[in-house]
């Protein structure tokens, strides 16, 4: 079926104008030739990237590019769908309907009858039981099994973490994590001493596995806290050339001891 003509140049925000402009685009005949070649391994990588550029207007606290990033971030999705449709998969309109049904399923507590007042952490537990329920169905009855593959590896470790802990897979106390991330330090120190590069990453692996579940148990998320302290690295370390500059010297041309008394005046002055 061609495109609506009237539904796109009629735009008003009303999502339909979004989906029949995708169509536009991906027309056989009349489309754009980098969009019609287009697939869904091809797009992933640039769903994942407006993910995180979503992610980093938040950061910057940037509102008119956290819009536009959304937009791009949605127009992620109308494509994706775009190309299932064309493959009789579903639609835009049917992944609309499938997080609306499970919204409302996950949510008993306030849009079912019988409404409650519930925590935050019991909104949680009952959420996970939930999806439980759900995983059994997809046959995907095993505790890890939907835990995406494709995650940056810290947030997937976090989420395995979590995953395991809901069932009793879990150290009591943050103090048993950090006995057990020196254990795995003297691991690494082992392993590296020995020269086998398998054993080495393997066990700087596990090392970065353990440091994961202590932020999971202090509540912090390695993913935010790994990025505050490479912000503060690059406000320190430019610090740090400013002033040799200012010497007419670059880092190149300095010493370490000469960089490292300089990096801890900026700790000083509280960069």
């Amino acid at each position: 079926m061609p495109f609506n003509d009237k539904i796109i140049n009629g735009r008003n925000g009303d999502i339909t104008a979004l989906v029949e402009i995708m169509r536009a685009l991906r027309d056989p005949e009349t489309g754009c030739p980098w969009d019609i070649e287009q697939t869904f391994e091809s797009i992933s990588p640039y769903t994942i990237e407006e993910a995180y550029e979503v992610a980093d207007a938040i950061d910057r606290k940037d509102w008119d590019s956290l819009k536009t990033e959304l937009g791009d971030l949605l127009l992620q999705s109308i494509y994706h769908s775009q190309i299932a449709s064309e493959k009789e998969y579903f639609n835009f309109y049917d992944v609309v309907s499938e997080i609306s049904e499970k919204m409302i399923s996950r949510h008993p507590h306030v849009f079912g009858d019988s409404k409650e007042n519930k925590t935050a952490k019991q909104q949680v537990e009952d959420w996970e039981t939930i999806k439980a329920s759900e995983r059994k169905l997809k046959k995907q009855g095993k505790v890890l099994d939907d835990v995406a593959l494709n995650l940056p590896a810290l947030v997937r470790a976090m989420k395995l973490q979590k995953r395991a802990a809901r069932v009793g897979f879990d150290w009591p106390s943050y103090k048993n994590v950090l006995d057990k991330i020196i254990e795995e330090a003297q691991e690494l120190a082992e392993a590296a001493a020995k020269g086998n590069s398998s054993d080495v990453e393997e066990e700087y692996g596990d090392l970065l596995f353990a440091f994961v579940n202590l932020g999971r148990h202090l509540n912090i998320e390695p993913e935010v806290a790994l990025k505050r302290t490479n912000n503060k690295f690059i406000e320190r370390f430019e610090f740090i050339e400013i002033e040799l500059a200012n010497n007419g010297k670059s880092p190149r041309e300095s010493s370490l001891e000469e960089m490292d008394g300089l990096w801890e005046k900026a700790k000083k002055s509280g960069k």
